[in-house]
């Protein structure tokens, strides 16, 4: 295991008839951990107050094309999974506070660039559907740093 610092970047992104802009950006710099497990790499993270999940540790494990994330926080009551595999639909629900709410992602594009030594970048771009509540595409940059 590899302790790292991690450059997280959010995008939601609004799109209108012929050009696409960045909307409501969340950028932050986090403490995690690195490792490898088989053929799978992994990044581990705890939430911060300032992405809005502060109690919730996310993991990533990164195979190949395919990403896993996980979200849990006992003290807060989430546990979230989502996968992400271009092209391909993923249902589940995320967990708020709040309560569960069905969520559904198509995963449009990754860029996995991350390497066996704990070093590279991981780009994610997505639709996601969170049912009565919103839809929207999103990007998330990550960086190890």
């Amino acid at each position: 295991m590899k302790d790292i610092l991690l450059k997280i970047i959010g995008n939601q992104i609004r799109t209108r008839s012929e050009d696409t802009d960045l909307d409501g950006q969340m950028e932050f710099i986090t403490e995690g951990r690195f490792f490898k497990k088989g053929y799978s790499l992994y990044l581990v993270y705890e939430e911060s107050e300032f992405s809005g999940m502060e109690g919730c540790t996310t993991s990533l494990k990164i195979t190949g094309d395919k990403i896993k994330m996980k979200r849990f926080g006992e003290d807060v009551g989430i546990e979230t999974a989502i996968e992400f595999e271009k092209g391909k639909r993923f249902n589940g629900y995320y967990d708020t506070p709040f309560g569960s709410v069905e969520m559904e992602v198509l995963t449009n594009k990754i860029d996995n660039h991350i390497l066996d030594t704990g070093e590279g970048t991981l780009d994610i771009d997505y639709n996601i559907s969170l049912k009565g509540l919103a839809e929207g595409r999103s990007k998330l940059s990550i960086e190890i740093i």
